[in-house]
């Protein structure tokens, strides 16, 4: 658990060697900031990213690896235009969840081809395998750079947002309190009505359910690659650290655990004058 840590401190680990798996979007807008932190610092970092990448820029900061993938750039930016088209349009509870979740799910299969790719690069995943990383850097929301960590056997980190279905607390095993901590669709605060909490209550018995539907194809893929059966928490839940771009000022005061670190405010680092 501690080797992301020693990464942060060149003194006590010179030379550290770091693959990093990002997500696209606005996800690496944050992640680059670390990613480029730790460059500076003197380590190796090697960032994999598909041919084609969707809202990815990157820099000369670091070593950027790539790999053939089989969709193009339209598809990807009309996937998401209907995922964002699917967030405008009210609708009433609870045909607005399902709407969400249908378009989730949309979104989620047709970016989660590049990570099929990834591993359909046989000459990538061996270079990669040969390289003596230590630790791999993730955005795990579509999972592949889990399932690359526990392919290669190497501890990861993940930076991120949150999960959905609350996986981000199920699986460090922390406690989550139905009373007052809302769960993802219903759309409610922590200060609940009765009705509201008996809600919160249903969505969460259908949360596992719901959540192995959206990650149908990740965990298909994960259960081929690594040869058996996986599960989502057995997928997530040996993160050595959990880098969390939230903090408590604006979330909801819960309990946590030792490995999770809150980063908030870390995507605000390049400011910009708001314009007259």
């Amino acid at each position: 658990a501690w080797t992301f840590l020693l990464l942060l401190l060149p003194s006590l680990s010179d030379g550290g060697k770091l693959l990093v798996v990002p997500m696209v979007g606005s996800h690496w807008l944050s992640m680059q900031e670390v990613v480029e932190k730790l460059s500076e610092r003197g380590h190796e970092v090697v960032v994999v990213v598909p041919e084609v990448s969707w809202q990815m820029e990157t820099t000369q900061a670091y070593t950027v690896i790539t790999y053939p993938v089989t969709q193009t750039l339209e598809e990807l930016d009309n996937a998401f235009q209907e995922y964002v088209a699917t967030h405008l349009t009210e609708r009433p509870f609870p045909l607005k969840a399902l709407a969400l979740y249908n378009s989730s799910v949309h979104v989620f299969n047709t970016f989660f081809v590049q990570c099929k790719d990834l591993f359909r690069s046989q000459d990538i995943l061996q270079f990669l395998n040969q390289s003596s990383f230590d630790a791999i850097l993730t955005d795990p929301v579509f999972l592949c750079g889990a399932t690359l960590a526990n392919y290669f056997s190497l501890p990861f980190v993940f930076f991120m947002r949150g999960f959905p279905c609350n996986l981000h607390f199920a699986a460090p095993q922390c406690p989550s309190p139905l009373s007052y901590i809302p769960r993802l669709f219903t759309f409610n605060s922590d200060r609940m009505s009765f009705f509201q909490r008996v809600e919160n209550a249903l969505i969460s018995l259908l949360e596992l359910g719901y959540c192995n539907g959206f990650y149908r194809d990740a965990l298909k893929l994960s259960s081929e690659v690594l040869q058996r059966d996986v599960s989502l928490v057995d997928l997530v839940n040996s993160a050595a650290i959990w880098l969390l771009r939230f903090d408590f000022v604006f979330e909801y005061v819960r309990p946590v655990m030792p490995n999770m670190v809150f980063v908030g405010g870390i995507n605000c680092a390049k400011k910009k004058p708001l314009s007259k």
